[in-house]
């Protein structure tokens, strides 16, 4: 197989799920961000360009420029002859982030109040189904990122494109967030408030809405602390399945 090919890496894109399609370059951005979303990759885990060029079969270039563009959106760092790194918010930083997203989510709440249309509404509706089925399943890194991607979903609904491109990098960084910090006992509940959020912005009930979302974000903010670390730092690990795929490829291209 071509190193540049990443055919067995594609799959169907879906609605707020990062595209797979496109250059190579989406292609690994797309995988990186979800294992991201997906809290499967430990903030401070050093990317580096070598195993991540083995594991997606692409040169170097391509992993550089697919780093750049995390990096611009603050879940990768870029450190000068160091190499790249998963983002590894302070506390200062993640209070920061997280009161950025709080206002961010008032806007899009508001705005998704006024221009939601009937089907935005139920693909949202559809999205918190699969997100509830995954935990329901023990699939906890596929709810979790449902539950981010529900909050693009629902930030594209509100027609305000630097509100999107705003929010893609704050739900990623929150994620990083959770990830390092999060506590208790991991109970997830998200499905059932963005079900009653959806309820209020059907109704085109602003203050209701509003309020629903930032009791959301209350209930995400109480769980964190500074002392736990679920996710991995190791790519190998983190990406098993895509090389698996790809050894699977192989044998099936050498059996023809």
């Amino acid at each position: 197989m071509n190193n540049e090919e990443l055919q067995p890496l594609k799959k169907q894109p879906r609605a707020g799920k990062a595209s797979r399609s496109g250059t190579q370059d989406d292609v690994v951005y797309a995988h990186i961000f979800d294992v991201i979303l997906e809290q499967r990759l430990a903030p401070g885990t050093k990317l580096s360009e070598e195993a991540l060029g083995e594991i997606f079969g692409v040169s170097r270039t391509i992993i550089r420029r697919a780093l750049s563009r995390l990096a611009h959106e603050g879940v990768v760092v870029l450190r000068p002859n160091r190499g790249a790194v998963v983002a590894s918010p302070s506390v200062e930083e993640a209070r920061q982030i997280f009161y950025a997203r709080r206002l961010v989510e008032r806007a899009i709440t508001e705005l998704a109040v006024q221009h939601a249309t009937a089907e935005q509404l139920a693909e949202l509706r559809q999205m918190v189904r699969d997100e509830q089925d995954s935990f329901s399943r023990g699939d906890r890194g596929t709810g979790i990122r449902l539950s981010g991607e529900f909050h693009l979903k629902l930030a594209e609904a509100a027609r305000n494109a630097p509100l999107v491109s705003f929010q893609r990098s704050l739900v990623s960084q929150t994620s990083l967030i959770i990830a390092q910090y999060e506590s208790g006992s991991r109970s997830h509940c998200s499905y059932d408030e963005h079900n009653q959020l959806l309820d209020a912005i059907e109704a085109r009930d602003t203050e209701k809405a509003v309020q629903l979302m930032m009791h959301h974000m209350d209930h995400i903010d109480s769980k964190l602390n500074l002392d736990e670390e679920s996710a991995s730092d190791d790519l190998h690990a983190v990406f098993s399945h895509l090389l698996q795929s790809r050894k699977k490829n192989a044998r099936a291209n050498a059996s023809r």
